[in-house]
């Protein structure tokens, strides 16, 4: 019998942590059909009951098989279909076929997901240290899942022309246009960054080291949609001058005019978001942009990017539990709302830094060593999280990272520019 009342309390602490991620998955998901939760609208998004699949597939993987004697897959053929991409861990059903996946079913999924809880939980008091780190990392693993579950739901339900709502959504009060933009001189000479030792990090994350910041300054807010439309009307996507090479050829080629979910509805704007089609709030934080259009705007703008230095810098004394996140599922369906500024929540900020390693990274051995590193090639870095991103995932340290094109998550824009 265990004595040692620390390691109980972080086991029970820990089994508190487990059971609020896993539930908050299963709620997400409660307004779908089978259908809902099967179909695949693009080979960047995958079905929501493939994010519920997988999730359990990494706690069951690389926890329970590993770790616990005697324990046998729930199905020894789930492995195959939710791998998503541990070469590791052998071969696996193809990302973008994932939308052909009719069987299992969601309730099957949902039976395979209480079996993992169970065994789990039960296994939990005597796993090693080493294995409670997992099941840490797979609980964050998972909130970067229910992100992608919601931004998925959300391009799903885009396809289609009922314009469908998940959530009623929530009649809020008009909130004014927020002054112009005012400017804060950001730390100058040299600084650390990266994750200390206190609290959990992924391994991107670090190690902490020193970069030097030049003089500059950077936007009290994010870039209001009010502002955007600014842009549009000015001809901000017919102006080659405000564009990378890559992103006019890229405009060009998908005829990108505004926006994702943008569309003009007898000379207005709206928006489509989880709580179906509304007018647009021109004082909310611009959304669903690209790393393109994020550049071509600051050039229009007369300004810049942040480098993820210069933001992590000036976040650094800000709350990241603060602002607009993901708290619970429903009835109020998760939305850049306007307000004051605020770091952390609402959209994620790219920046101007390329995702790749800090001096002296090393990915961890094994399978789990390919959660990060093998991807810092040709992406940028987005920091501060967003209104899909579960409330204490994100810190200052935290670097989210996609392909320069890629706009279907709640990504927006802070200017920042030399002084």
């Amino acid at each position: 019998m265990r004595t040692d009342v620390s390691l109980s309390v972080r086991e029970s602490s820990l089994s508190s942590r487990y059971r609020q991620v896993r539930d908050l998955s299963v709620a997400l998901v409660r307004p779908l059909s089978d259908a809902d939760a099967t179909v695949q609208s693009m080979d960047d998004a995958s079905p929501a009951k493939w994010h519920l699949a997988h999730t359990s597939w990494f706690f069951e993987t690389f926890v329970l098989r590993d770790f616990v004697a005697g324990y046998r897959l729930h199905d020894d053929r789930f492995p195959f279909l939710f791998n998503s991409y541990y070469e590791a861990e052998g071969q696996r059903h193809a990302r973008p076929r994932r939308g052909m996946l009719t069987r299992p079913t969601l309730d099957e999924v949902l039976a395979y997901r209480a079996a993992v809880d169970a065994a789990l939980l039960t296994a939990l008091p005597d796993l090693p240290a080493s294995a409670q780190a997992l099941v840490e990392l797979g609980c964050h693993h998972e909130e970067q899942h229910q992100e992608l579950l919601l931004t998925d739901i959300l391009h799903l339900f885009a396809q289609n022309s009922l314009q469908a709502a998940i959530w009623p959504g929530d009649p809020k009060v008009p909130v004014a246009m927020p002054g112009p933009i005012q400017w804060i001189e950001g730390a100058t000479g040299p600084v650390e960054i990266g994750a200390t030792a206190d609290g959990f990090a992924f391994d991107c994350e670090g190690p902490l080291h020193a970069t030097l910041l030049h003089p500059h300054a950077l936007a009290d807010r994010t870039v209001t949609n009010g502002e955007w439309a600014a842009f549009i009307a000015d001809g901000g996507y017919a102006d080659p001058r405000h564009w990378l090479s890559d992103g006019w050829a890229w405009v060009k080629a998908e005829g990108v005019a505004a926006p994702l979910y943008w569309e003009r509805q007898a000379g207005v704007w709206t928006r489509f978001g989880l709580d179906g089609r509304r007018p647009l709030d021109p004082a909310a934080p611009v959304t669903h942009v690209s790393f393109f259009e994020a550049d071509a705007y600051a050039s229009w703008a007369g300004a810049r990017l942040p480098t993820e230095a210069e933001w992590e810098a000036a976040a650094s004394s800000h709350d990241p539990r603060a602002g607009n996140l993901l708290d619970a599922a429903g009835p109020i369906e998760p939305r850049p709302a306007a307000g004051g500024p605020a770091f952390f929540g609402d959209v994620w900020e790219w920046t101007g830094s390329a995702y790749r390693p800090y001096p002296g990274f090393r990915a961890a051995e094994g399978a789990v060593g390919e959660y990060n590193g093998k991807f810092m090639s040709g992406q940028f870095v987005l920091r501060g999280g967003s209104c899909a991103t579960p409330r204490g995932h994100v810190r200052a340290s935290y670097r989210n990272f996609f392909y320069p094109h890629q706009r279907w998550q709640f990504t927006g824009v802070r200017l920042a520019r030399d002084l």
